[in-house]
C-alpha cells in the first residue's frame, strides 16, 4: 500500500515537473518569437519614418529640422541593424541636407563597402556611387575629381545601358573630364549622350556650349 502511494506521488511529481518545464519552454518560445518580430519590424518603422522626414525636407522650408529628425530615425534603425546599407544611404541624405558632406561620404563609404554592398541592388549601388561622387566634388573638386570619376564609371557599369538616368551619369562624367581640362573627352561624351542616349538632354547641350566648337 505504502509502495503504491509512493509510486503515485512520484508520478504526480514527475507530471508536475513536466508541466512546469513545458510551460517554461512555451513561454521562452513566445518571448523569442515576439523579440524576433520586434527586431524585424522596429528597424522598418524607423526607416519609414526617416524616409518620410527626408521627403518633407525636400518639399518644405523647414529642411534642417526634418533632416535632423531623419538622422535620428536612421541612427535608431542602425542601432538595430548596423549593417543595413540602405539605412546608411538614408543617413547620408540627411547629412547632406544638413551640409555635413564629409560625414555623408563616410556613411556612403560604409554602404558601399563589403559585405554591406552585397545587400544593395544594382540600382541602389549605382545611386549610392553617383551620390558619393557628387559629394566628393562638392567637398573638394580639385583633389577628388579622379576619385569621383571612378565612382561614376562604376555606376555606369553597374547600371548598364538600360538605366533610366544614364544620360545624367554620363553628363556628370563629362563634367569631370571638363574640370580636368580634358575638353576633347568631355565633348565626345556630351555628344554621345545626344546621339545615343537622350537627344533632348539640356545638360549635354549646355556642356557642348561651354566647351565651344
Amino acid at each position: 500500500m505504502a509502495s503504491t502511494e509512493a509510486i503515485i506521488q512520484l508520478g504526480i511529481l514527475i507530471l508536475t515537473l513536466s508541466l512546469f518545464f513545458l510551460m517554461h519552454y512555451l513561454r521562452n518560445q513566445t518571448t523569442q518569437s515576439k523579440t524576433r518580430t520586434r527586431n524585424k519590424t522596429e528597424p522598418n518603422r524607423h526607416i519609414n519614418q526617416a524616409s518620410r522626414h527626408l521627403n518633407r525636407a525636400r518639399s518644405t522650408t523647414n529642411k534642417a529640422q526634418h533632416a535632423k529628425n531623419a538622422l535620428v530615425e536612421a541612427d535608431q534603425a542602425l542601432s538595430l541593424t548596423p549593417r543595413d546599407p540602405t539605412v546608411h544611404m538614408l543617413r547620408a541624405r540627411a547629412l547632406h541636407i544638413m551640409n555635413h558632406r564629409t560625414a555623408a561620404i563616410r556613411s556612403l563609404n560604409i554602404a558601399l563597402s563589403l559585405p554591406a554592398a552585397k545587400l544593395l541592388s544594382s540600382e541602389e549601388r549605382a545611386e549610392a556611387l553617383v551620390f558619393r561622387a557628387e559629394m566628393k566634388l562638392e567637398v573638394n573638386r580639385r583633389r577628388r575629381v579622379d576619385s569621383a570619376m571612378e565612382d561614376v564609371v562604376e555606376a555606369i557599369t553597374v547600371s548598364g545601358e538600360e538605366c533610366d538616368n544614364l544620360d545624367s551619369m554620363m553628363c556628370l562624367l563629362g563634367k569631370c573630364y571638363e574640370w580636368k581640362g580634358m575638353k576633347e573627352e568631355a565633348r565626345n561624351l556630351f555628344q554621345k549622350v545626344l546621339d545615343d542616349v537622350e537627344p533632348d538632354s539640356v545638360e549635354a547641350r549646355n556642356g557642348l556650349k561651354r566647351l565651344g566648337p
